[in-house]
């Protein structure tokens, strides 16, 4: 078997390629599978990115070259496109560069040797049993053994992820022709953009056992299994081996700078967690959707401007400060906002300078995490606010759920706040009945007390400095 890495025959074979450091990472994985290290691989990655160069063209190329008996398929949404890729790898087993590297791979030249096929549908190796088929999706596999097989975005765009019919139609295809194609030892790989919660990878993860891919230790854990990657267009949480990006870092800035994915994702943040981050997400599952109303100007009659604040509770958690009004109906304005994963240290000014920017007269602060420390440090900055703050006991999965009708029917939003705070109006955008999926609670969780607050503020009970009264 040939020494010559994946990421070195690339270069050779596809010398005027865009190679940044995340796809050095990604063709090291692409080689483990082609060496048969791993045999059941996910990669989920945001469009434009090269997944499809280096999984659907040069993989397969790769993998013929380092065993010219391989049977490989490529699947896609379309037998089009399925046919472009074996087309491209033709042409790179024809090239002078593959000879030098592979010389044993060849294929049909015109019409020589006679005996063996060469279709842009399928292609044989010439003296070997191995050879690349191409099918899209709810094609025909009829009495072709598969040792490898590439499923590469058997969905053509959200109006098909979004239809079950088509979804179904995908799982059906997908158990009753690709599966019944392999054998003990085949290999599948799968290579998308996310679009559904119930795409077939969201069905796989829900039906076996997957293993997200943290570190490369990983490759020799997963066993049986799948082993998935996610490839985040903006990285969130800590950075890892497989993705060294520090927090808030676009996977290729050269192509899409972080302002660009952030422009994307406030036009419709659902879609974007589910096509740029992989974390699809049903819009029917939402907690609040696009339900919240907004407001232009404010009425004549506030009665009231308070704070609310939670801080952060773990170390990728967001600090979620909220100014609002109150007007004599109880209906509630949010004027102002801090959403922010900075330190302290950086939040207390934050939320201070806001305090005094809304006018507000009062503030509450949960002290469950800090919020105690925090609470004085903002009452120095602002001694003319009032600061309180309280323990809070109740479950947060219960508050959230049970207040979210009173959230949506009470709080307005100014108008533009997606461009305002962006983070917090994907979060709130995305956020899903399903309490457990969501990653960030942080904005659910103060509009929840906002409305808690608020339907207590005429009752004779008091909160203290030192909790419920």
């Amino acid at each position: 078997m040939s020494q010559t890495s994946f990421t070195d025959f690339a270069r050779e074979v596809y010398p005027f390629l865009d190679m940044q450091a995340f796809h050095c990472r990604y063709y090291r994985l692409l080689e483990l599978f082609a060496r048969g290290r791993i045999r059941r691989l996910i990669i989920s990655m945001p469009p434009q990115h090269g997944k499809s160069v280096g999984a659907s063209t040069l993989l397969p190329a790769y993998m013929l070259g380092l065993n010219p008996d391989l049977r490989i398929a490529i699947a896609s949404y379309s037998s089009m496109l399925a046919s472009k890729f074996n087309r491209r790898v033709q042409r790179i087993i024809e090239s002078r560069e593959y000879g030098a590297l592979f010389p044993d791979t060849t294929i049909k030249q015109g019409g020589r040797p006679p005996q063996y096929i060469r279709t842009s549908d399928e292609v044989e190796i010439v003296g070997h049993d191995g050879g690349l088929l191409s099918v899209g999706r709810e094609g025909s596999l009829t009495g072709n053994r598969v040792d490898c097989f590439i499923l590469d975005d058997l969905y053509k765009d959200a109006m098909e992820a979004n239809s079950p019919i088509v979804r179904e139609n995908c799982w059906e295809w997908y158990t009753s022709v690709v599966k019944t194609r392999m054998h003990n030892t085949s290999q599948e790989l799968i290579v998308f953009t996310r679009w559904h919660e119930e795409d077939l990878i969201g069905s796989l993860r829900a039906m076996e056992h997957v293993v997200d891919m943290q570190s490369w230790e990983d490759v020799e854990r997963v066993g049986d299994g799948w082993l998935h990657l996610n490839l985040e267009a903006v990285k969130t949480g800590a950075p890892t081996s497989v993705d060294p990006r520090v927090e808030g870092e676009a996977l290729w800035p050269e192509r899409q700078s972080v302002a660009l994915l952030e422009q994307k994702r406030r036009l419709d943040p659902v879609r974007f967690e589910a096509m740029y981050q992989g974390r699809p997400s049903s819009r029917g599952g939402q907690l609040y959707g696009d339900a919240f109303s907004e407001w232009v100007a404010l009425p004549d009659h506030i009665v009231r401007r308070a704070n609310y604040t939670d801080t952060a509770d773990e170390g990728d958690d967001y600090l979620c400060s909220i100014s609002y009004a109150v007007d004599a109906d109880g209906v509630i304005y949010v004027l102002d906002a801090v959403y922010s994963r900075e330190p302290m240290e950086v939040t207390e000014k934050l939320v201070a300078d806001m305090l005094q920017r809304s006018e507000v007269r009062s503030a509450l602060i949960e002290s469950n995490n800090g919020g105690r420390g925090f609470a004085r440090a903002v009452q120095r900055l602002v001694p003319r606010v009032k600061i309180d703050w309280f323990h809070q006991s109740a479950n947060k999965q219960a508050r959230i759920l049970s207040h979210s009708a009173t959230v949506v029917h009470n709080i307005r939003f100014p108008r533009g706040w997606a461009q305002c705070w962006p983070d917090m109006y994907a979060h709130l955008m995305g956020y899903r009945r399903d309490f457990n999926s969501n990653r960030w609670h942080d904005a659910a969780d103060v509009l929840t007390g906002i409305v808690e607050q608020e339907a207590v503020f005429e009752r004779p009970a008091k909160i203290s400095r030192f909790g419920f009264m």
